[in-house]
This record gives C-alpha cells, sequence and structure tokens, in this order.
C-alpha cells in the first residue's frame, strides 16, 4: 500500500497529459479546419469586349490590403480562408463588383464599363469623356471576339473564354507568333478598340523579389503586317529617353529590368546620331538607309532618322519657367527631392538674366514657393530651393493646375514658356489615377505651355503616369538617376529639351507589296495614329527641340524570302493581283512622309522621302546604323521579345564595341557595358555572333 500510494499522483499526472494533449490536438485541427487556406483563381473580362483587363485588382472584402493584380492575360491566383465570403474586382473604368466566393476554387468575371468614364457616341464607337481631346472605340460585338483576344496581347493565341477550354489550358498556353493578325493600331475601324486595350495601366508586381510598387503602362508589340493589307503605318515621334536611363537603374542594381519598362524606341533615341542638318528653310530633315537586321541577316532593318534645326544659343528666346516639384513624403530619399533641388540649382546657373523661375511645390497641398523672379537674382532663386524639405502626402493634380495658372500669368509672347515638374508620379490625394490625370492634362495643354517631366527614385517610381503627363502635355520625359543623368538632360541638352523647333511632327511609311512581303515598327506602340490622323492637325503628336535626332527602325521581310512572318496563305484561284505598281516605282521599297508645324503655327507642313530597296552590307552601314541596331536587338532581349529570332547579347556587344565612333561623352561605351551585366544577369548563356 506505500508503495501503490506513492504511484497514484503520477498515474494522475500522466492522464491528465494525455488529456491535455488530445484537447490541444483537436483545438489545432478545429483552428486548422476553420481557417484553412483556399487558392481562388480564374480571370478579369470587359463584359463589352469580351477582352482581358491587365491590371484588374482583385481583393478581399473589408480587407485593408490591396490585394493581387491580374496579370497582361487578366489572370489572377488569390488567397483565402474559409472565414472571407467575398472578393472584389475593380479597375478605372469599370464598375466594381462583388462576388460571393461560395464553394468553387475558379471565378471568371466580367465587368461592365462605368458609364461616368465611357459612353457610347452616335458613330457607333465608345467615347472616353475627355475634354478637348476623345477616344473612339467600336461598340457592339462584330461576333469577332476569337480574332480580338488574339489581340489582346499580340502576337499571343488565346481562344476565348466559355469555348469549352479549360482555365489552366488558358492559363498554361505556350505563346504562338501569330504574324498574319492585322497590326489594330494601324486598322481605321479596330485601331481604337486596341487603344483602349492598351491604355488601361498595368500595375507591375514586386521584381526579382523585391517589394516594389513600380507601375508601368503595358507595351504590346507591334506585328509583321502584309503591306496589301494595311499598306501604311503612321506614327507620332517620341523623343523622351527616360526607359534608357531607368533600364540602366534596374541593371545596375543588379536586375532586369521589368519588360514594361523597356521601350525599344526610348532605348535608342537616347542616343545622339550625326545626321545631316536641314535647309535653312526647314525645321527637320530625313535621312534613311538600308541594310541587314542583324538577328535575321535575312530581312531589310530599315533606318528613319530626322534632325531638328540647331538654334545657336545667344538666339534663344527669353524663357518663362515654372519649376513643378513634389515635396511629398515620398520624395524624401537621398535620390528624389536632394538630387531635384541640385538639378534645379544646377539648371538655374545656365539661366540668363531675361530668363525667368517660379516655383511652386506640393504635398498635402500645392503653394507657390517663389513668384517668378528673373534670373538676375539668383540668390533668391538658390535660397527658395534650398528651403525644401520632403514631408506629407500628394496633391499632384492641385500643383499641376496651380503651375499652369503661374505659366499662364507670366507668359512671354514669341519665347520658351514651359513647366519642369520633378516627382516620383505617386499621387494619392485628388484627381490621381492615370485616366484623371491624362484628362487634367489633356485640359491644361491649350495654354499652349509645353512641360517637361523629370522622374526620380526607385521602388514606387510610376513611369505610367509620368508617361501619360509628357505624351499629352505637348511635353517630354526624362528619369533622372543620377547627378550625371541630370547634367545631360538640362545642361548638356539644354536647348533641346527646353526650345521647341518644330511640333506635332507625325510619319507615314507606304510600302510597295511588290518588294515588302511584311513589315514592323520597332517600338513605338504608345505613339500609333490612325491612318487619317497624319493629314489632321488637330491630332497631336511628338515635338522635338533645337537638335533633337530621332530614329525609328522598320524591319521588313522581302518579297521572296519565306518564314514564320510571312504571307504563307495559298495562291487564290480565282483572285488575281490587283494596284500592281507601274514599272517606275518597281525599286522603291517604301515612301516616308512626315509633317510638322512651326512652334507658333497651327497648320502643318509636310516633306516626303523615297527609299530604294538598295540595301547596304551591314559592315559598311554608318556607325549610327549599326549602334542603333545594336540598341534596338538588346531591348527585344530585355522584353524577351516574340520578334527577337536569332538575337543575342553576345551580338549585341560586339556590334556596339565597334560602332562606338568618337564617343566622346562616354555613352556607347557605358552601353556595351550595361550589355555585358545584362548578359551576366540573363545567364551567362553561350552564344555566336552573326558579326
Amino acid at each position: 500500500m506505500e508503495i501503490e500510494t506513492k504511484l497514484h499522483p503520477a498515474i494522475k499526472n500522466n492522464k491528465m497529459k494525455k488529456l491535455l494533449f488530445i484537447t490541444l490536438v483537436v483545438a489545432a485541427f478545429t483552428a486548422f479546419k476553420c481557417n484553412d487556406i483556399r487558392h481562388i483563381t480564374g480571370a478579369v473580362f470587359g463584359s463589352d469586349d469580351k477582352l482581358p483587363i491587365p491590371g484588374a485588382q482583385v481583393k478581399i472584402n473589408g480587407s485593408n490590403t490591396e490585394g493581387v493584380f491580374a496579370d497582361k492575360r487578366g489572370i489572377y491566383t488569390i488567397d483565402i480562408s474559409d472565414r472571407d465570403s467575398k472578393l472584389v474586382f475593380s479597375f478605372n473604368g469599370f464598375k466594381s463588383k462583388s462576388i460571393s466566393i461560395g464553394k468553387t476554387d475558379t471565378l471568371n468575371i466580367f465587368l461592365d464599363p462605368d458609364d461616368n468614364t465611357l459612353t457610347q457616341a452616335n458613330s457607333g464607337r465608345f467615347k472616353i469623356n475627355k475634354p478637348h481631346d476623345e477616344k473612339t472605340k467600336p461598340a457592339g460585338d462584330t461576333g469577332n471576339n476569337n480574332q480580338l483576344m488574339e489581340l489582346a496581347s499580340p502576337p499571343y493565341n488565346l481562344k476565348k473564354p466559355g469555348t469549352g477550354q479549360s482555365l489552366n489550358d488558358y492559363q498554361n498556353q505556350a505563346p504562338v507568333i501569330n504574324s498574319h493578325v492585322p497590326n489594330l493600331s494601324a486598322q481605321k475601324n479596330s485601331g481604337n478598340r486596341y487603344d483602349l486595350i492598351k491604355k488601361r495601366p498595368f500595375l507591375v508586381k514586386p521584381y526579382s523579389g523585391g517589394n516594389s510598387m513600380e507601375s508601368y503602362q503595358p507595351i504590346f508589340e507591334n506585328s509583321f503586317n502584309n503591306p496589301k493589307e494595311v499598306p501604311l503605318s503612321t506614327f507620332g515621334i517620341d523623343v523622351d529617353p527616360a526607359s534608357y536611363s531607368n533600364v540602366r537603374r534596374f541593371i545596375n542594381s543588379g536586375k532586369l529590368p521589368p519588360a514594361n519598362a523597356v521601350r525599344v524606341e526610348e532605348m535608342i533615341n537616347y542616343f545622339k546620331y550625326d545626321l545631316a542638318a536641314p535647309n535653312q528653310n526647314q525645321p527637320v530633315a530625313i535621312t534613311t538607309e538600308v541594310s541587314s537586321a542583324p538577328w535575321n541577316p535575312n530581312h531589310r532593318l530599315v533606318r528613319v532618322g530626322l534632325k531638328a534645326r540647331d538654334i545657336d544659343n545667344s538666339q534663344l528666346p527669353a524663357s518663362n519657367l515654372v519649376f513643378l516639384l513634389d515635396v511629398s513624403g515620398s520624395m524624401a530619399a537621398p535620390k528624389k527631392l536632394p538630387l531635384v533641388k541640385t538639378a534645379m540649382k544646377m539648371l538655374v546657373s545656365r539661366l540668363r538674366p531675361q530668363d525667368r523661375v517660379a516655383i511652386v511645390t506640393y504635398s498635402g497641398q500645392a503653394g507657390v514657393q517663389l513668384e517668378s523672379t528673373p534670373c538676375d537674382m539668383r540668390d533668391l532663386i538658390f535660397g527658395a530651393i534650398d528651403h525644401l524639405q520632403a514631408g506629407g502626402s500628394t496633391a499632384g493634380a492641385e500643383g499641376i493646375k496651380m503651375a499652369y495658372a503661374i505659366a499662364r500669368e507670366n507668359y512671354i509672347s514669341g519665347g520658351n514658356n514651359r513647366i519642369i515638374m520633378a516627382t516620383d508620379g505617386d499621387f494619392n490625394i485628388g484627381r490621381s489615377s492615370d485616366g484623371d490625370m491624362e484628362n487634367l492634362i489633356i485640359h491644361e495643354r491649350y495654354s499652349n505651355v509645353p512641360i517637361t517631366i523629370l522622374g526620380v527614385g526607385m521602388g514606387n517610381l510610376k513611369d505610367s503616369k509620368m508617361e501619360i503627363l509628357a505624351d499629352k502635355g505637348n511635353g517630354n520625359y526624362a528619369y533622372i538617376d543620377n547627378l550625371s543623368e541630370a547634367k545631360r538632360a538640362l545642361i548638356d541638352g539644354f536647348a533641346s529639351t527646353l526650345y521647341l523647333v518644330a511640333k506635332d511632327v507625325k510619319l507615314q511609311v507606304e510600302f510597295n507589296p511588290v518588294r515588302v512581303q511584311s513589315y514592323r515598327l520597332l517600338g513605338y506602340e504608345d505613339r500609333m495614329l490612325n491612318n487619317e490622323d497624319f493629314n489632321n492637325d488637330m491630332k497631336d503628336a511628338g515635338d522635338m527641340g533645337s537638335g533633337h535626332t530621332v530614329t525609328a527602325l522598320y524591319e521588313i521581310v522581302p518579297q521572296g524570302y519565306n518564314d514564320e512572318y510571312s504571307n504563307n496563305d495559298d495562291p487564290l484561284k480565282y483572285q488575281h493581283p490587283k494596284n500592281k505598281p507601274a514599272s517606275p516605282y518597281a525599286n522603291e521599297l517604301m515612301t516616308i512622309k512626315f509633317r510638322y508645324k512651326e512652334p507658333d503655327s497651327g497648320y502643318s507642313k509636310m516633306t516626303t522621302a523615297v527609299v530604294q530597296d538598295m540595301p547596304a552590307s551591314f559592315n559598311s552601314c554608318s556607325s549610327d546604323f549599326r549602334f542603333a541596331s545594336a540598341v534596338a536587338e538588346f531591348g527585344m532581349l530585355l522584353r524577351n521579345s516574340p520578334f527577337k529570332q536569332s538575337a543575342n547579347y553576345e551580338q549585341v556587344i560586339t556590334i556596339a564595341r565597334n560602332a562606338r565612333g568618337k564617343d566622346e561623352d562616354g555613352y556607347r561605351s557605358e552601353f556595351v557595358r550595361l550589355a555585358e551585366i545584362a548578359r551576366s544577369l540573363a545567364g551567362n548563356r553561350l552564344y555566336t555572333s552573326n558579326y
């Protein structure tokens, strides 16, 4: 009994431990079941056109988090728990929709257009409500949604939802090059529908494992067109260099840039090219070159180069400048407001006594930091700049309106009137969406005051907003990542950045089907115009400053060469070729027309140039031609373009290194170094160079 008495408490404790363990296991299992994580997936489409909505937001109802964003195909995946009952789907220009989850793990959603932003016009097209500048879109379903689905993310073939294809098949379908789909941006009846899809803002989620919330407009690359079906290519020029310096920032930080940050035309036009200057009677001259494409020597590569007239600095008109500076809390980082302050002081040091500067700042609200002041009072201007400090939220729209008001008050007739805005683009008070900012800047641009946008910072750079502001505000956009780039944009490129020589510059190219089987414009996706816009002087296009150069590249599949980019349809039995060019035009490859306006004129002038089908060997071409082709190839590689063909980093490096020319400023040598770093970041793969 004595021993039994001693064992009894141990036995009792052991039973209690077992009971407690079982209770805890049951509780844990119950808690796990109550908070079981489910993976909900699906796609978001517009109910009007059945096209995917890239960047649509999906969040849990009642949650304070931002949720997730649909990818470029409109596909999303979100994790929920059993206690979550609804998901909210939203996107600018569409009505938000709250959906009960139920037991299904697959939700395909169709959002209705918001009548407050989209209205149907009498012409049978949609119009986005914007003061003075309306974009159109065909209404009514034509029954050809399969083709429209293909064009939503060209050149991918994506089947129409609801045709029996499973979502998994839809998600995992390999991209297939579709060279025969017409380029919607070149089509009179379809271009505006493509434009509406193209301009939906796309929020790039964290890249390379980082915590970035940078935003970029989606880029749907121009595809190959058959000149018999699409004989004209029409677009406005682009002189913005922002994409290249932003790409450089990514690569120097050890990351490859997101594809939508790579705008090929801006990469090419970052560099200066030695082009023939116009004569005294014209503000712009045109130069062309034809050779083979390095990434496919069987294809032609045509370079169209424009050169604006140089204005002697002593002849520059007086300037009325308004500095519009973001001083919100997001600008506190060393490479934001401190960099901007130094850059602005560098610019002021360059200005003359007859020039004037005003400073408008915005954070929680906008205010005038300095009234318009002549530049012989530099100490006063410097003091106002030194006084700037970052803090608060970002009322960007209010600041923009105030800056335009100050510019109008001090307008110099025949002078250089311009707003210079420096920001990371992170507007969060008042009108802040991309659509809101576009409407605002279109309304304000009728002040006849262009705007220069200087983007700064990283991590939350709103490239999409700044690109819209520059494009729609008759301006230009540069990304400033260091003082060297600030000097390049504001000091070295002083006249070309700030002084207008030609405005609303447009190009229209007609291709000869006897010589051209198909063609593709490299870049300029957000500058494409309808064909009728070329002769419409009310249609806005890009501007050129003093000494500016612009390069556009066309890749051409010549007649007689068949590949995946050619028209491989069987010959028709009952149809005969028509519109065959007369013999005088038989050797012509293409005819280029370009329009421009004098800075103080509302009417355009036109010049033409004919390009003969006489390609030179690649190595005998100018160093500028070869270097521009290397930059274009680099851009296609960074984008992982479906049109890159045999492009490779080793070839880019070899061509660029041999085409540096004088390179007095060292930018071309820097490009070679960036390409070498990008090659390493891409995986150190081995390539064979064609040149």
